[in-house]
């Protein structure tokens, strides 16, 4: 039994917890949103951050952005101030590289091993243990972790040291988003061109513009069950955060000096989508709609 702090329990959050929990590991819990202290039954709600980091061996965040994890880890009476000298630390938010780096580097600084951890797999891998963590940080801390996050889900990647868990998941969401709007486009000219989607889904999925968006995730509606589009567009990936995930990847091909042309189309097209069809707390493959308008009257 590991004894583990947890902060951000939202609706990746609460799930991994609550998997923890489940697993039989003591856990010390705390979020801004008071109700969600008490959601996770088992757990041991704390009145801070720092709280839920001290005493622990592992402290576990899954925060919104790169200012909230500095906030966390950083502050005066933050975490890296508040736990124990042998505390392992894993922060499974999506944020930018830099500030991935300038936690672990902190921490490094204190002598405290540190790793990026960000997942794919959405909510329903959150809550069936099967999340990808795509991991940045040095390969003894992984090993340390691996049997916490085998708990929380099904594959662990390597990417590399401090920073890299956050450049592979941006690129890896980056890509998504283009397969998702491509796909879309595609699918909606077929459609107004007279075509069944569920034709054209299969005869695509079978040819060479085969992809994940289409084969597994179809953003039209009717063709596959149990896909947000079947049940419009709620649950999944929401638009808000691709849209975040979006921005990340935009400002580290900035700081890089990297070309995403195709990278910042699909921003775009996702911004437009949320801002004018009130999207952000749809799926992301709702971005069929912009293509579509027609779909959302059915």
């Amino acid at each position: 039994m590991t004894s583990i702090g947890f902060v951000g329990l939202g609706n990746m959050g609460g799930h991994m917890a609550r998997n923890l929990v489940a697993a039989g590991h003591r856990l010390k819990v705390f979020d801004l949103v008071a109700e969600l202290n008490e959601s996770i039954t088992g757990a041991d709600a704390q009145e801070s951050g720092a709280a839920a980091a001290r005493d622990v061996d592992v402290f576990v965040s899954m925060l919104p952005a790169g200012k909230h994890v500095a906030s966390l880890y950083l502050a005066d009476d933050g975490v890296l101030a508040a736990c124990g000298a042998d505390t392992l630390l894993i922060d499974c938010s999506t944020i930018d590289p830099a500030t991935a780096r300038q936690v672990s580097q902190a921490a490094a600084d204190k002598g405290l091993a540190m790793l990026d951890a960000p997942v794919s797999g959405g909510t329903a891998g959150a809550e069936a243990g099967t999340l990808t963590f795509i991991v940045g940080g040095g390969a003894p801390a992984l090993e340390r972790a691996r049997p916490v996050l085998q708990v929380m889900g099904g594959t662990i990647f390597h990417a590399g040291e401090n920073g890299a868990g956050q450049i592979a998941k941006i690129c890896n969401n980056m890509l998504l988003a283009i397969q998702m709007t491509g796909t879309a486009e595609a699918l909606a000219l077929g459609v107004k061109n007279g075509l069944d989607p569920v034709v054209l889904s299969d005869i695509m999925q079978q040819s060479s513009g085969g992809n994940w968006a289409l084969n597994v995730y179809n953003p039209y509606p009717g063709v596959m069950e149990g896909v947000p589009a079947s049940r419009g567009y709620e649950g999944g990936f929401l638009v808000d955060l691709m849209t975040k995930d979006l921005g990340l990847a935009m400002t580290t091909a900035e700081d890089s000096l990297s070309s995403v042309p195709m990278g910042a189309l699909a921003k775009n097209l996702y911004r437009v989508h949320q801002q004018f069809h009130d999207a952000g707390g749809l799926d992301f493959s709702s971005i069929q709609l912009l293509y579509d308008p027609q779909l959302r009257d059915r």
